[in-house]
């Protein structure tokens, strides 16, 4: 990436800003998924962007990264079809979607003769809830029971608006509605924890039904499933980075914001540190986005001088981390699996910890033999030694798929994001992307939205903020 001069202003001798120069500027800190989706969107706009990322990699959770075996992802993701903010923006900045993701009909499927289900919606681009019908109907593995019980619960929802008056977990949600312990061990809990990072028992029922309400309860093509082909930093922040670049704007990787301080209520200095601006430097913007993590942004926000962001700031500290967990398994280029993800039974009491399995080689033929396993709320999980982790894993994937050739792979990587998400529970307040100070507004998957953390939640919290700052006085 060739880094550009900062397109802020920077001071002079005195300390004194050029507020003429400055007021179309805008700093967006972090170059996460937030942080890109919001310098496009001012970038589009005509605004002077300048991207500050403290790290190397853009992508922030979200990133691939260099290890001593070849370069992977941070971790496994899958996007849904009704992710229309994503999507729209990595088309924007010139993703061809139909070549950067491989696209899968919403689906659950377990390896044959483990005791799983094999789920999966019709290809046909049908309307809801037909779709969700016949593929209950064909689903294998599901007992009549278990097949009414989706149907009600489905009908219920549908009825209901996929709304709640009052919060709960997930697990009194299903209880309240009758599902069979089949259906949330097969169904119910691997989706709460993929969507949300969260087991049932504590996650947020309100969320939850949001998540359905997109892809159980949407057309067809909005309960796609994506996997991604391209690393998750070519996904979108890459081709972000080039979008702000050819728009006048500049991307400085390596570029850790020290402090922020407002200027009568005008301007924004920023006090800069890193190679990529040649050690310190303080320049002054008209508006600035933070798009750091909700701990990092409360660090700026309580440093700030004459501004009593206090409770704010306890909103943003109040998080609960997850973690998530990829544990990478290289075999011979050879070995492949049938589909390109399976889901796992995961029971930790038999060492069984993998939730769901990816075919690297199907979606990257450069990683032909690896197979990636996710482990989502993996906080138990991840305090083991990675190499007993990996073997356990190995071995889960062996008895599986009854290919014993699984238990023996060549390599392996454990790679746990420990702050991936936060913890998507009942009654969870979130901070308005606003912060109530003029020209500084917030963006990340932790502001206020109807999604739990996911990509999508991120690029919307963006998006949000962008046009907060372009309704703001910033002209």
């Amino acid at each position: 990436m060739v880094d550009q001069p900062i397109a802020g202003t920077p001071a002079d001798k005195r300390g004194q800003a050029e507020p003429a120069l400055a007021s179309r500027a805008i700093a967006v800190i972090g170059a996460g998924w937030a942080g890109c989706a919001a310098a496009v969107e001012l970038a589009r706009a005509g605004y002077k962007v300048t991207l500050l990322e403290a790290a190397r990699t853009l992508g922030g959770r979200a990133r691939r990264i260099e290890t001593d075996r070849k370069q992977l992802d941070n971790g496994q993701h899958i996007l849904l079809g009704a992710y229309s903010e994503s999507l729209r923006l990595m088309q924007l900045t010139g993703v061809d979607t139909s070549q950067a993701v491989l696209t899968l009909p919403l689906q659950m499927r377990y390896p044959p003769n483990t005791g799983g289900m094999d789920f999966i919606a019709p290809a046909l681009p049908l309307p809801a809830p037909l779709h969700l019908a016949i593929a209950l109907l064909r689903a294998q593995g599901l007992h009549r029971e278990d097949k009414l019980s989706l149907a009600r619960f489905s009908t219920s929802a549908r009825w209901m608006g996929w709304q709640l008056d009052t919060d709960c977990s997930v697990s009194a949600l299903l209880e309240r509605f009758d599902q069979t312990p089949r259906l949330i061990k097969l169904m119910w809990r691997p989706l709460c924890l993929a969507a949300l990072n969260t087991p049932p028992e504590r996650a947020s029922a309100r969320v939850f039904l949001n998540v359905l309400r997109d892809s159980l309860g949407a057309k067809r093509r909005a309960s796609d499933m994506l996997l991604p082909r391209a690393d998750l930093s070519a996904l979108f922040p890459d081709a972000a980075a080039a979008y702000i670049g050819r728009h006048g704007g500049s991307v400085r990787s390596g570029a850790k914001v020290q402090a922020i301080r407002n200027i009568e209520s005008r301007l924004w200095q920023l006090d800069i540190s890193g190679a990529a601006v040649g050690g310190t430097w303080s320049t002054y913007f008209g508006g600035v986005v933070i798009a750091t993590g909700a701990s990092q942004a409360a660090a700026l926000l309580h440093d700030l001088p004459d501004c009593d962001t206090s409770t704010l700031c306890h909103q943003l500290t109040a998080f609960e981390a997850e973690a998530i967990t990829t544990v990478y398994l290289q075999y011979d280029s050879t070995t492949r699996l049938d589909l390109p993800f399976y889901a796992l039974q995961d029971d930790p009491d038999s060492h069984h910890y993998g939730q769901f399995v990816f075919d690297r080689g199907q979606l990257d033929a450069s990683q032909a033999g690896l197979l990636a396993v996710v482990i989502s709320a993996s906080g138990p999980a991840a305090a083991q030694p990675q190499e007993l982790l990996a073997e356990a894993v190995a071995v889960q994937l062996a008895v599986d798929f009854q290919r014993p050739e699984l238990g023996r792979p060549a390599w392996f990587k454990v790679i746990t994001e420990k702050r991936a998400t936060y913890a998507s529970s009942p009654g969870l307040v979130r901070p308005a992307n606003a912060t109530g100070l003029p020209g500084l507004v917030l963006a990340g998957d932790y502001t206020a939205g109807d999604y739990p953390a996911t990509l999508e939640s991120a690029v919307r919290s963006g998006v949000a903020a962008a046009n907060l700052l372009k309704r703001s006085t910033v002209q």
